[in-house]
């Protein structure tokens, strides 16, 4: 199941939300400014250059640096763009996941860095 196409309005939602199809929904809602979604995948990709490097290298800093740069993207991006607290307070695993697959949805061309009405993902 997708998510419904229209993520432009805000949607009341109490946390935590079990199913995780409908946190995606929520999560995307959370995630309506162009800005801080190029900033979530940047904090993304750089934390998978740093995850990567951490496994090659065998260091655990490099995995902390990976972990402390997709964080601070992705809450900038909340605090200075969205104005709304990012779900991972609330539900760190499911936010975690989503940062994932939001980053998945980008790259295979089903949500837009450049506006909103190129969004493909419906119901």
């Amino acid at each position: 199941m997708n998510a419904p196409a229209n993520i432009t309005k805000p949607v009341e939602f109490s946390l935590p939300i079990k199913n995780y199809n409908e946190f995606y929904y929520f999560y995307l809602t959370e995630h309506r400014s162009i800005t801080s979604r190029r900033l979530h995948v940047a904090g993304s990709s750089i934390g998978l250059y740093f995850f990567s490097k951490a496994i090659r290298q065998r260091k655990a800093k490099y995995f902390a640096y990976g972990l402390v740069s997709g964080y601070a993207c992705a809450w900038v991006g909340h605090f200075f763009f969205e104005h709304n607290k990012p779900a991972s307070f609330k539900q760190p695993f499911y936010s975690f996941v989503s940062d994932w697959r939001m980053l998945s949805d980008v790259a295979r061309g089903r949500l837009s860095l450049v506006d909103r009405q190129l969004d493909k993902i419906d119901s």
